[in-house]
């Protein structure tokens, strides 16, 4: 389905609709949704997927997307889904997270997932232990040794990073590019 000349028009039309909109969507997940929704269409109603593109209409599709969007947004800011406690942009351990990103690149040979999925990880761990003190489920997890956030970064503190060197844009993509890689839109 995906190689028919319906189904890219079909990504294209729906990519557009969703500019138009003010939504920015990966085009896979696009992709994505759209080869479900017309597989569904089609077995709903009995017929072959080529009679389903009959059905399909990009703008009502695209405003669908961006609702859903804009639905998370709101939601999200409302009730705090997905919202880790963030440390301060300042903070010694985050610098050493946006520091050790375009060495870690170079290590695994440009494996983005990789070094995306340690650098989400390690945020999040900094992020929670700043915020444990807030955090209900955190009560009672801390064992004989706690959690002391402040020993933490003046044990970061003290192996003397540059901290500030990796809240500089041109500095960090300055590395980035040192480490052999870049990030290029295609």
């Amino acid at each position: 389905m995906r190689n028919t000349k319906a189904f890219k028009e079909a990504v294209a039309q729906t990519l557009a609709e969703l500019a138009r909109r003010g939504v920015t969507v990966r085009s896979g997940t696009v992709a994505d949704v759209i080869e479900k929704n017309v597989n569904a269409v089609a077995e709903q109603m009995g017929i072959q997927v080529r009679s389903a593109w009959r059905y399909f209409d990009a703008a009502g599709l695209a405003e669908t997307i961006a609702q859903q969007h804009r639905d998370f947004k709101s939601g999200s800011a409302a009730h705090g889904v997905g919202q880790a406690p963030m440390p301060p942009i300042d903070n010694p351990e985050l610098a050493l997270i946006l520091g050790s990103v375009p060495d870690a690149l170079a290590e695994t040979g440009g494996d983005l997932y990789a070094v995306v999925l340690n650098a989400i990880v390690n945020a999040w761990l900094a992020g929670h232990i700043h915020g444990e003190d807030g955090c209900p489920g955190c009560d009672g997890s801390r064992g004989s040794a706690g959690h002391d956030w402040d020993a933490r970064m003046k044990g970061i503190t003290a192996q003397v990073p540059d901290i500030m060197k990796w809240f500089d844009r041109d500095k960090w993509t300055a590395a980035l590019h040192d480490s052999g890689f870049n990030v290029t839109r295609r």
